[in-house]
């Protein structure tokens, strides 16, 4: 493989050659860089991913900032901007195609079509749904978020739907006033959702 950067050298610390040449070879697909999304991409990054597809209409906001990996002076810019330059400060040599569009069930298809894992990092049950809906049968590796807020102290699980679709989260705490999205579990969450993607790549 060929090393292009100070960032890529240091990751043959922890990688075999042969290892972080299938990691680069993988495109990451991620519906929505808020909580999970952002923190999604920022651990796909450091593990090595090159490659990848962001996909979200919103911009930044300052209620957004106590779990999505954004800062202060990046308010009001869109979120796939922002990400898109963060991860770049990481690793320079990325390839990053990026959207600022609302999915719907119309054109949802018009999109991660090359990806081969897909994040699903939707605040809404539907929107969930409707990415299931337009992927399940598809080879690619779904890896679904659902019941991360407040800090209750209900287990964050994964559940194996089969082998190419996982859910991630404690399965039952929705958003509300009494639990609101609080970066311990959300980032949590991210981290697990990211890990069963690096271990589908290097030990699947």
């Amino acid at each position: 493989m060929q090393v292009r950067n100070e960032f890529e050298r240091g990751l043959l610390t922890y990688f075999s050659p042969q290892e972080l040449t299938k990691i680069q070879r993988t495109k990451i697909g991620i519906a929505g860089v808020g909580g999970l999304g952002s923190n999604i991409a920022n651990i796909m990054v450091r593990t090595g991913f090159t490659n990848f597809e962001l996909v979200d209409l919103d911009k930044i906001e300052a209620s957004n900032l106590n779990r999505q990996n954004y800062f202060l002076d990046e308010i009001g810019q869109l979120k796939v901007a922002a990400t898109n330059k963060r991860l770049k400060q990481i690793n320079p040599d990325l390839s990053i195609k990026t959207a600022a569009t609302y999915l719907t069930t119309q054109n949802i298809k018009n999109y991660f079509q090359d990806c081969s894992i897909l994040f699903e990092a939707f605040d809404k049950a539907a929107a969930k749904k409707m990415l299931f809906e337009a992927f399940a049968s598809s080879d690619k590796l779904l890896i679904f978020g659902n019941g991360m807020a407040g800090i209750n102290n209900h287990e964050l699980t994964i559940k194996k739907i089969n082998d190419h679709v996982f859910m991630v989260g404690d399965q039952v705490t929705n958003v509300g006033s009494d639990n609101p999205p609080l970066a311990p579990k959300v980032v949590a969450c991210a981290a697990l959702m990211a890990n069963i993607a690096v271990n589908f790549i290097l030990k699947g």
